[in-house]
């Protein structure tokens, strides 16, 4: 059941669950992501399953050929390969008040898709309850420009497989949830300039026989979430491994841990933060993808989306003391060493 929670101005809509058994012999820190692991199976179920009312299938039109494109679909075609020359590249940044951006200064919320599972990302901090992470600090840099309160947010968690229709279907304004930017995706999607620079690497238990993302995957079970980048990659170049499609990232730590799958294959980024959680997994292998993370909204919400643009240049102005590098000291330096500065933006207009 999803109960939505007013704490300190800012409204969160979670799932619950009883705490479930520790297995044998894991830690206690093992015991918290599995309970949150149940929690986010929960959330799966009663937050953001997907909701098929209203949506209708029309038969073509009268002397319409069968597979023929209209005009308006090749034009729309042509203008996703141009956006796909650099997917990266977005919208210049404005801070005019378009409709979007109006939706939610009459709301008085910003409402923002996160997960509450990837560590140091979007994750609720055991001591306090309180959603935490490199990804909400930002949605509340988004949420101080558009309505002058930091704390003026409905953070919704939203499983990796819903992260778009969640958008499609209007349910959240942005999803601030280490989506990778690609040209795929931003032909349903619209997304920021690049908050980050990740990539696909593997992640198995010290002294496994797995290597990197090669053949020594040959007969090993590989767990990736659902609808993510990594799912599609294994399905594509398996390797000769078999693939275990979880609804989250953080249920794949839990499966390696119980001995259900061999390996993870998530983005370097996100890996280290499970590797924080236990120490007996480390990262094999390089990093073998690029994987920019941009903010994701509604294909027609340009306007904000030059908002979030806006909001994206402050952040990272300012040098080694930017909102941006305190945020990257604070929450993933620890993990992700040396990096010394955040993606220059890329703009196409």
């Amino acid at each position: 059941m999803r109960t939505p929670e007013a704490r300190e101005g800012t409204r969160e809509v979670r799932a619950t669950a009883g705490a479930p058994r520790r297995p044998k012999g894991l830690s206690r820190p093992v015991s918290v992501v599995v309970a949150a692991a149940v929690c986010a199976i929960a959330v799966t179920a009663a937050v953001a399953a997907p909701d098929r009312a209203g949506r209708t299938d029309r038969a073509p039109a009268a002397g319409a050929v069968a597979g023929a494109k209209s005009a308006d679909a090749v034009t729309a075609d042509a203008a996703v390969a141009a956006k796909c020359a650099d997917p990266e590249a977005s919208l210049r940044p404005s801070g005019v008040d378009g409709p979007a951006v109006q939706r939610i200064k009459n709301r008085g919320r910003l409402i923002a898709g996160v997960d509450q599972d990837s560590y140091r990302w979007g994750y609720r901090d055991p001591a306090t309850g309180e959603l935490s992470g490199f990804d909400i600090d930002l949605v509340r840099a988004i949420a101080k420009d558009i309505l002058g309160d930091a704390d003026k947010v409905t953070f919704l968690t939203i499983p990796t497989s819903q992260r778009i229709p969640a958008l499609e279907k209007g349910k959240v304004d942005i999803i601030a949830r280490t989506m990778s930017i690609t040209c795929d995706r931003i032909r349903q999607v619209a997304f920021s300039t690049a908050y980050f620079e990740a990539g696909l690497q593997l992640l198995a238990p010290k002294g496994s026989s797995i290597k990197a993302f090669d053949d020594t995957l040959k007969g090993k079970k590989v767990c990736a979430a659902k609808g993510a980048t990594a799912e599609t990659v294994l399905k594509d170049e398996p390797h000769g491994a078999s693939l275990l499609a979880v609804p989250n990232q953080l249920d794949c730590l839990v499966r390696v841990q119980l001995g259900q799958a061999d390996a993870v294959l998530t983005d370097n980024a996100l890996a280290a933060g499970q590797v924080a959680q236990d120490r007996s997994l480390e990262l094999v292998g390089q990093r073998f993808t690029d994987a920019p993370y941009g903010v994701a909204m509604n294909l027609k919400d340009e306007d904000l989306v030059r908002r979030v643009n806006k909001v994206l240049e402050d952040y990272r102005g300012g040098g080694d003391g930017s909102p941006w590098m305190r945020a990257y000291r604070n929450w993933l330096a620890l993990g992700l060493k040396g990096i010394t500065a955040p993606p220059a933006p890329k703009y196409r207009d």
